[in-house]
């Protein structure tokens, strides 16, 4: 059975009269007559006894009217959500993160967003460009920010956001920290600690090797955070991407001869229609301006993150009683 006849059925349990069931519906009687004849059919026996001046339900009509009422209450609900879905009133969109890529790059975008866009809520997951990658296909998420030095499955679509480069990470005390910038040459012989989650390690290592430098791996770690409280209290060097920084304690050097840089994209899958809520993503990613000078918002992330560390908490309640 179709809608429109569930909506013709209960305008006659409502009104008892064929008549005025149909004025309800905008139909003419006899579409409606018809309509629930054919229901009838479809279900087997009469839903309603028809007499001269006494329409009513019959058994069958009253045992159907309640399943009746909930199929056209859910059918009207799943309209308003999507509806309310469409207006971004209620809103979900699945965003994959590259999990290289450190907060302060984006934060200032998420805020802009979330004032902007305040019915769309974000689920933002954190993982390796093969699994993002895979997430997209599958449809586990919608949209991604990645980088992949080669490159992208065919069947995703990439759109540049902005370059970075690769820094040498070390402690205040480091030699490093004394210079403007480090050369790959430069790196041969320290103590390096390896961020297992960099999608460019092989090529930073290659880079290494090219240049005569032979570093000595003494620590690998899948959390970045590790690795970067490690850097700053001296037990080795790192590379890091210039704006996944956040640890106070790390100095950040260039590295020239050969500089190494990395393009985070924007990924979608081709050819897959966008959803209104991703439509909207997409248009601020691109509209937005994203920060150049990796220092300053290094140190604007800092001194957020200090002052809300040092904020003083509410003071402990007086016992009371003895």
């Amino acid at each position: 059975m179709e809608l429109h006849e569930i909506r013709y059925f209960l305008a006659v349990c409502k009104t008892l009269n064929f008549t005025r069931a149909a004025d309800m519906c905008n139909v003419s009687q006899p579409a409606l007559t018809r309509a629930i004849q054919k229901m009838e059919a479809e279900l087997g026996g009469l839903l309603f006894s028809r007499e001269r001046a006494n329409t009513h339900l019959t058994e069958l009509g009253r045992l159907m009217l309640p399943h009746l009422e909930e199929v056209l209450a859910s059918t009207q609900a799943a309209k308003e959500s999507a509806s309310r879905f469409l207006r971004l009133e209620s809103a979900h969109l699945r965003l994959g993160v590259m999990c290289t890529i450190g907060p302060m790059r984006f934060v200032g975008f998420l805020n802009r967003f979330r004032t902007d866009h305040p019915g769309v809520e974000l689920t933002l997951t954190e993982s390796v460009p093969s699994r993002l990658s895979e997430a997209l296909l599958q449809g586990e998420i919608d949209v991604a920010l990645m980088a992949n030095p080669d490159g992208f499955d065919e069947r995703l679509r990439a759109e540049p956001l902005y370059t970075e480069r690769f820094m040498v990470a070390c402690s205040v005390g480091h030699p490093f920290a004394r210079r403007n910038a480090v050369t790959m040459r430069d790196l041969d012989g320290q103590i390096y600690l390896q961020r297992i989650n960099c999608e460019f390690r092989d090529v930073l290592r290659e880079s290494c090797e090219a240049n005569g430098a032979r570093i000595d791996r003494s620590y690998r770690s899948e959390r970045e955070e590790w690795i970067q409280s490690m850097v700053a209290a001296g037990m080795g060097v790192c590379f890091i991407p210039e704006y996944s920084a956040t640890h106070p304690g790390l100095v950040l050097r260039q590295v020239t001869e050969p500089e190494v840089t990395r393009e985070v994209c924007l990924v979608t899958v081709a050819g897959r229609r966008w959803s209104t809520p991703l439509a909207v993503f997409v248009q601020a990613v691109r509209r937005y301006r994203w920060p150049e000078r990796a220092e300053t918002m290094r140190a604007a992330w800092l001194a957020a993150a200090t002052a809300t560390a040092d904020e003083p908490s509410e003071p402990a309640a007086a016992p009371t009683g003895a």
